[in-house]
């Protein structure tokens, strides 16, 4: 059977060739797209869900989520990354039609998961903003989701520690306190940081081909894309861009292209450290310790990005 998920995200460039990904792949069932504020307002990230859902006949239900942080003032779109509405230089018409849900993300997360007990995956690519307010909202559906699966965070394996500040991630710096409730809290999470996702790569060369092989599908991915290659080109250096919300997809659709260690997870929330994710991975006792009292969590340390970049072709070439 399928993987249900909700596929809570904040489109962006990244955002859709992800949420192409989910659509593509026949064993996972996205039932569900929940917005969040990030890489765009939070207008234009449910603007971006709508759009991408009716264009390529996703079939899934959009909900608008939160529109900024729970506690921490507002870090604001990712413009020079995203562009200005969050798909490069690729717009939805500003006459998109906003057919959505009309409960919050996280009421509805927490109602479907209570519907479908055991059976929803819940796949996170941007701020952790509409998971801590279900967490707040029905503490109970920590036993009602079947697993957690994120983008973000990063751990520091292969010097990979920050992509928004020397240590920290964007998703999690955007809003750290989320980040922490959700990390702290009584369900399996799974964490694609930049420790992996950094690990792979959507060379210029392949995204050229997966335009020439993947019909409509595959143009639309190349032209979302250009803005980001510029990014890229201009800050890393690199023609290509790192595979990061497309590798929480992947996980779920294949578990065994990546190696996780265990332990609990802290995010700092304040400082100048803010943002940053640190894991306990022994067993030592120590005096003052506020990891232990919390849940083991998967972090992935390790991908096989070949297996990974062949499962991305091969699903965007069974759309076309």
């Amino acid at each position: 059977m399928a993987e249900k998920i909700i596929f809570d995200t904040d489109p962006g460039i990244d955002d859709a060739m992800a949420l192409l990904f989910a659509h593509a792949l026949p064993n996972i069932d996205m039932v569900a797209i929940t917005t969040v504020y990030g890489n765009g307002t939070i207008e234009d990230c449910t603007r971006n869900a709508c759009f991408l859902n009716d264009k390529f006949n996703m079939g899934a239900t959009v909900v608008r989520g939160a529109e900024g942080p729970i506690t921490r003032e507002p870090v604001g779109p990712t413009v020079v990354v995203h562009g200005e509405h969050g798909l490069g230089t690729v717009e939805a018409p500003m006459d998109q039609p906003i057919n959505i849900d009309p409960r919050p993300a996280h009421v509805y997360m927490s109602e479907m998961t209570r519907a479908h007990p055991g059976e929803i995956t819940l796949v996170a690519v941007g701020p952790l903003t509409n998971l801590a307010l279900a967490l707040e909202y029905d503490p109970e559906i920590v036993h009602n989701v079947k697993e957690v699966v994120i983008m973000g965070a990063a751990f520091g394996k292969q010097g990979h520690s920050g992509n928004i500040s020397p240590v920290a991630e964007a998703n999690i710096y955007d809003d750290p306190h989320a980040a922490d409730q959700v990390f702290t809290a009584d369900w399996h999470v799974v964490i694609v940081g930049l420790d992996v996702t950094h690990q792979t790569f959507f060379t210029g060369d392949y995204l050229d081909k997966l335009r020439d092989a993947a019909g409509d599908v595959g143009q639309f991915i190349w032209d979302v894309s250009r803005f980001y290659l510029k990014f890229y080109s201009e800050r890393v250096g690199v023609n290509g861009c790192h595979v990061h919300d497309p590798s929480a997809v992947a996980y779920v659709a294949d578990p065994s292209l990546f190696t996780t260690r265990k332990g609990p997870v802290r995010v700092v929330t304040e400082g100048p450290a803010i943002g940053m994710t640190i894991q306990k991975t022994d067993d030592k006792f120590y005096h003052h310790d506020q990891w232990s009292s919390n849940r083991a969590q998967s972090v992935c340390v390790e991908v096989e990005n070949e297996r990974l970049l062949k499962l991305y072709w091969d699903s965007i070439l069974s759309l076309a």
